[in-house]
């Protein structure tokens, strides 16, 4: 970076710490490269948008390439060199099986020996890439002689992917390829095993890329793949999309599949959303447990669904019971969130028995798993937090319920009518620590968010009733309270992260799908509650209170 910012200043260009960063990053601290970006900027325009794009195909870098290495090859290496620039990375079989051509193992290594911009991946010679500049200059000419070849090629590449046991790399040359077809089958095999990894912006960008090209709805699996994740992930609207794509393959389809394991994802997603009250959602877990055991799968997820059906329905022993065996199924080798989830829920069922104990023992246990697997900004965190928060104020700990409280508050977003019981239980959680730490105005805050859920989802069970209770004693308290960073919205934290970003309002209303006016009235409440008089002030404070990183 230092040896960057001095070429640069050598060569007349001054830049901020930030583009020398982003420079020293696309050039990949090739001093030539360097020197050819100077050579760029000093060609006049905004030196930011320059740098942003400085790439391979710019006519510097393509000049000195073809006079200083293309120049010097025969026509066959310089057809191996624009045909293998599709590659994120190349070995001699992956190019014999994209290429066809035999003979292509032995070029590479001949490319490899000479000094053509190739950087090794091993020390065994076997993976290769090519300096980023040259491969978006090769790319080009190939765009540019032979375009028809491009999505060929890379076909070619997801089959040898394929065959060689790597489904993802595939799944990515595929997406390039165009190949929705091949994409959407291979993301329904590997959903389970990158959501496990926690990888949840790699799936997103999956289901984006199906969802624009209708590879979505055509799919089953995928359409509740899709709306688990958006379940999970706070997109509620997105969730309740594909919950009715699904319901319209299971009730409308005249030929449904009839497949058990699909037969079951779509009952458990049904029981999550729980979009038909109570009484359904634990004949829609009981549904996907016999159908589950008829693939011979036995997630953790269901016992989960069932027991927590029968907590809402007033069965506190019976939801025990099967969460007890949700645990035996999950806690070594499943889903950290499920896991969390289960043991929030046998917390809460403690803490209605009056077992505090109990209860706070499976909160820590819950917080561990979740530390353990590195997903504390998950929506399972949100409820572990939350009864957390519970058992600390209860034994006196009133720091680390703040502590606890302040770290549910900000990840409740994540928490919404998609998975109504969990959302209410959550937010009927921090109610109570608001009213144990005589927050009115936060408890006020939590309550109208509840009152919103069950305009959705009106029969939640014991979980209503719950609600009223809080409600009824919350209207009779006579002080209103000081509005302060608790009775910050849902809504309002979820803007908060995109306030500290170099976002103008504008730009993030469109980011956000909201309206301008709906953003400078939610950043306006903001800096009301924060008690901040502007952006910068509103972003620090919330730091400081822990409602954002960093």
């Amino acid at each position: 970076m230092p040896e960057a910012a001095s070429l640069l200043r050598a060569a007349e260009v001054v830049l901020g710490e930030e583009d020398v960063a982003e420079l020293h990053r696309r050039t990949e601290g090739w001093p030539v490269a360097l020197y050819l970006a100077a050579l760029c900027l000093r060609e006049g325009g905004s030196p930011h948008a320059a740098v942003a794009s400085f790439g391979g195909d710019d006519r510097f870098v393509s000049e000195y390439v073809e006079a200083e290495f293309l120049a010097r090859i025969s026509s066959s290496q310089r057809v191996f060199l624009t045909r293998t620039a599709v590659l994120e990375r190349m070995s001699g079989p992956l190019c014999e099986a994209m290429l066809e051509v035999p003979g292509s193992a032995a070029a590479l290594a001949e490319l490899a020996r000479s000094n053509l911009l190739l950087v090794p991946l091993d020390r065994r010679g076997w993976w290769y890439r090519y300096h980023h500049l040259f491969r978006d200059m090769l790319r080009a000419e190939l765009e540019r002689l032979e375009p028809g070849l491009v999505p060929v090629l890379r076909r070619r590449a997801a089959a040898w992917y394929l065959a060689n046991d790597l489904p993802e790399e595939a799944l990515e040359y595929s997406m390039l390829a165009g190949d929705v077809e091949t994409v959407a089958r291979l993301a329904q095999t590997l959903w389970s095993p990158v959501y496990r990894q926690g990888r949840t912006a790699t799936l997103q960008r999956w289901f984006r890329w199906l969802d624009d090209r209708g590879g979505i709805a055509e799919y089953p699996l995928n359409a509740m793949y899709a709306a688990f994740l958006a379940e999970r992930t706070g997109q509620a609207a997105q969730a309740e999309r594909w919950a009715d794509a699904v319901d319209r393959w299971q009730y409308r389809d005249p030929s449904p599949p009839r497949d058990p394991y699909a037969k079951a994802m779509a009952a458990t997603l049904r029981a999550v959303s729980c979009r038909h009250g109570v009484e359904q959602m634990r004949a829609d877990a009981d549904e996907a447990a016999r159908e589950f055991a008829a693939a011979n799968f036995v997630p953790g997820v269901t016992p989960l669904l069932q027991g927590t059906a029968r907590v809402l329905c007033g069965d506190l022993d019976a939801g025990d019971a099967f969460f007890s065996d949700a645990l035996s199924l999950e806690e070594e080798r499943g889903s950290p969130d499920i896991t969390a989830l289960t043991l929030c829920e046998r917390s809460l069922v403690a803490m209605a028995r009056d077992q505090w104990d109990q209860a706070g023992a499976f909160a820590s246990r819950a917080r561990g798993r979740l530390r353990q697997a590195g997903v504390e900004d998950s929506y399972a965190a949100a409820l572990t937090s939350a009864v957390q928060a519970r058992t600390a104020r209860h034994r006196g700990y009133v720091p680390a319920a703040r502590r606890e409280l302040t770290n549910a508050l900000r990840l409740r977003p994540l928490m919404s009518y998609a998975h109504p019981h969990w959302a209410v239980q959550l937010r009927i959680a921090l109610i109570r620590v608001h009213l144990g730490l005589s927050d009115l105005a936060g408890a006020r805050t939590i309550m109208r968010e509840i009152a919103e859920i069950l305009r959705r989802r009106p029969d939640l069970g014991t979980l209503a009733g719950e609600a009223q209770e809080l409600r009824t004693r919350l209207a009779a308290e006579r002080s209103s309270g000081t509005a302060g960073a608790s009775a910050l919205t849902a809504a309002e934290l979820r803007l908060l992260p995109m306030l500290s970003t170099h976002l103008q309002l504008q730009e993030i209303a469109a980011e956000m799908s909201l309206s301008p006016h709906t953003i400078r009235a939610q950043g306006k409440s903001i800096y009301r509650k924060l008690g901040a008089a502007s952006r910068s002030q509103a972003i620090a404070w919330a730091r400081e209170l822990g409602l954002l990183e960093g």
